[in-house]
């Protein structure tokens, strides 16, 4: 149901493939405003096509964002409108049967792996575990940067792989602490803050809440639900409780994905002149594994052209 990292996998993918090919995304905007087919374009906002794909759209200028709940429109359409487009990435789009993609690519949380999951209400999965032998690809995610081989090992014999499906092991880089844009506030990369205050609409927040426990004294969080469309009493709930910290040394910091909703020019002008900032995330995969894993999608592209 949401929080394996599907998003920074399909901008790795996007970075892998974006030099070479006319490269697109098409996703289902959840929780946007619009209906139907949207193609982003420089007045589209977060509100328009859902914060991931504006997130797309934030950090690459060379690629085609799309959004319908309908994937074979969107996929028509796409081609219609952009004729030279060479790869479409389908985000979130595994349970979506009218469309048989060419490769199919599974992710799992290395802490949650859908082997140990079970469907809704009991457990996180949208189908049974079974669904999973329909990937070509299964990327183990969020796992530690050191992994040993009785570790691998383990997980592989966990998920039971066929045997043309291919296992890949990816953790997370965390970047600096970055301001949202409108935000009065440069903030010191060397510097270790008493306390953060973590503002977290995301469907797991445990990898960032780890990395930031290293670079404070106190971490207080406020969480709110996956997608959260935020309000103007949410900036004051806030506020208030970053007011309330005692310290002199702290900051606000959010996630990449939750500084796109936040960039409502109501939002900004609340927060301006306070330190908020979002850690924006990369996906990288183990020495070994990356250079398989870029081999493998790259083979597939080149041999694959049009998969119609």
């Amino acid at each position: 149901m949401g929080g394996t990292g599907k998003s920074p996998h399909v901008e790795y993918l996007i970075r892998l493939l974006g030099d070479d090919y006319k490269v697109a995304t098409l996703s289902r905007g959840y929780k946007r405003k619009t209906k139907g087919f949207v193609l982003a374009d420089d007045l589209t906002t977060a509100t328009d096509i859902g914060d991931e794909p504006f997130q797309f759209k934030s950090k690459f200028d060379n690629i085609q964002i799309a959004v319908d709940e309908k994937r074979v429109t969107g996929i028509t359409k796409i081609l219609e409108q952009k004729p030279d487009v060479d790869v479409i990435l389908l985000d979130d789009a595994f349970q979506h049967r009218y469309v048989k993609p060419g490769l199919s690519i599974l992710l799992t949380d290395f802490h949650n792996l859908y082997s140990q999951n079970y469907m809704v209400p009991s457990g996180s999965l949208r189908e049974f575990r079974s669904g999973a032998s329909r990937a070509n690809i299964i990327v183990v995610t969020k796992c530690a940067k050191v992994l040993s081989p009785i570790t691998r090992k383990r997980v592989n014999d966990e998920l039971k792989l066929q045997h043309q499906q291919q296992l890949y092991f990816s953790y997370i880089e965390h970047g600096v602490f970055t301001a949202i844009p409108g935000i009065k506030f440069k903030p010191d990369k060397k510097k270790k803050y008493s306390t953060i205050l973590l503002v977290a609409g995301i469907a797991n927040s445990y990898p960032l809440e780890f990395y930031l426990k290293d670079l404070c004294v106190e971490l207080e969080i406020i969480k709110f639900s996956d997608h959260h469309q935020y309000n103007k009493k949410d900036i004051i709930r806030i506020v208030e409780a970053f007011d309330r910290i005692f310290s002199q040394n702290k900051i606000i910091i959010t996630t990449e994905k939750d500084a796109m909703r936040l960039l409502h020019p109501e939002f900004i002008k609340m927060l301006k002149h306070y330190p908020v900032c979002y850690v924006p995330i990369e996906i990288e995969f183990h020495k070994k594994n990356k250079i398989k894993f870029d081999n493998q999608i790259i083979k597939y592209v080149k041999e694959n052209s049009r998969n119609e």
